[in-house]
């Protein structure tokens, strides 16, 4: 009996660990820190991918940054995948490292 209580003890210390609460956007430190924008326009028949960068350190700027990629709104491909699917919906997946 004693030995089933020290390993639900255990397994409930275990389980408390696990539930650490994730930081809202605005309680994190942006003293310094690297802001990135992803966006997205349609202008016309082109979609343009628009991605911003700000470097902030010790609440000061010290450097931005602005790509543009332009695209058709639709492609035809080789693949036969579906033409008819707008580039202006198409997911973001964004890898940091």
């Amino acid at each position: 009996m004693k030995h089933v209580l020290i390993l639900t003890a255990v397994l409930l210390g275990l389980a408390s660990c696990g539930n650490e609460q994730a930081q809202n956007l605005e309680q994190l430190d942006k003293k310094s820190a690297r802001e990135v924008t992803l966006m997205t326009q349609k202008q016309g028949d082109s979609v343009w991918h628009i991605s911003k960068q700000i470097i902030w350190y010790n609440g000061e700027k010290i450097a931005e940054r602005y790509d543009t990629i332009i695209t058709p709104s639709t492609l035809n491909t080789w693949g036969g995948g579906d033409s008819s699917q707008q580039l202006s919906l198409i997911p973001i997946y964004v890898t940091v490292q």
